[in-house]
């Protein structure tokens, strides 16, 4: 693990604020299609929100065309103000009781065969709103036998408890993402704590040994190629099955600006730095998301095999 004082070791007088041009292989796709229009009708008949929609995800339109949806739960209002995240930042709305039934109703009205659950933060609530996670993942097991769950779960500020009560329901995916190098935390994250992540992840495998544990990384945000290699190594140190990387798009001129852009031919050297150092799934590419291709790595994971494609 980096040290404190290489943690801290950033000074934001000297981030350079001049737009940088997309480069042409940096493509979104608008979302568009009947399968699209479906699926939007039903988030809001159910009355859900999909992080798809709240953080303007660039892969919503080929992600929604097949099917596939990431549900954001505990509300569309999160309590930290991370400078990459475009989700609404305020006080929330009560923690919803019903939405657990609500969630696993539509998962198996899609007929899912893995869902995606993630969240706002909601440092309002004593453990973060983790009980309506694990009703969740019990809920979608009991009303979709054979659906698999992935969570993508807050730090829950490093709660035992929190943790806990979401592993004892065993996901088949505990994913929880250190987004940044521990350098910029403070930066890009200032809410958050690198030993928090350390524990989500360590603790998760240790509560669950037989369940997969993921982690994302964005890059584009100032970090050097050795701070990324060492967080890799630092996540493979933790038993982190999965990684997915991705580049850093900024949302609006309010959020952090990209430092640079990545090349498709350094997207792949991380990918094969990480099959080297011993990822079971490795997804590297611009438009990489934490959810992207989900379904694909817990099937080719459960089954035993590692995939290096």
């Amino acid at each position: 693990m980096a040290s404190k004082a290489t943690r801290e070791r950033v000074n934001p007088d000297k981030i350079d604020t001049t737009p940088v041009r997309r480069p042409e292989w940096i493509k979104v796709r608008a979302p568009n299609g009947e399968t699209y229009g479906w699926l939007k009708e039903l988030m809001q008949r159910k009355e859900l929100h999909t992080v798809c929609e709240e953080a303007n995800c660039p892969n919503m339109g080929e992600c929604w065309g097949s099917g596939t949806a990431t549900f954001l739960v505990l509300g569309d209002i999160c309590t930290r103000r991370c400078g990459f995240c475009d989700v609404k930042r305020g006080v929330p709305l009560p923690l919803d009781e019903e939405e657990p039934e609500r969630v696993a109703q539509a998962v198996k009205t899609m007929e899912l065969k893995h869902a995606v659950i993630t969240s706002v933060d909601r440092d309002d609530d004593i453990l973060g709103g983790a009980r309506i996670f694990a009703r969740i993942i019990r809920r979608i097991h009991e009303e979709t036998p054979g659906c698999s769950v992935e969570v993508l779960i807050p730090d829950f500020r490093a709660d035992p408890e929190a943790l806990r009560l979401i592993m004892a329901e065993r996901p088949e995916i505990l994913n929880h993402n250190v987004e940044t190098v521990a350098r910029l935390y403070r930066r890009v994250q200032p809410q958050d704590h690198h030993e928090w992540s350390q524990y989500v992840l360590t603790s998760a495998k240790q509560l669950h040994p037989e369940g997969l544990t993921k982690s994302g990384i964005m890059v584009g945000l100032g970090e050097s190629w050795e701070e990324l290699e060492e967080t890799m190594r630092e996540l493979r140190s933790w038993k982190v099955d999965i990684l997915t990387i991705g580049q850093y798009l900024q949302p609006s001129r309010q959020h952090l600006p990209i430092a640079r852009y990545y090349t498709l031919e350094e997207f792949q050297r991380l990918k094969e730095y990480g099959y080297s150092i011993g990822f079971r799934w490795v997804e590297s590419a611009p438009l990489v998301r934490s959810s992207y291709h989900a379904a694909e790595q817990v099937r080719e994971l459960s089954s035993g095999r590692n995939f290096k494609g």
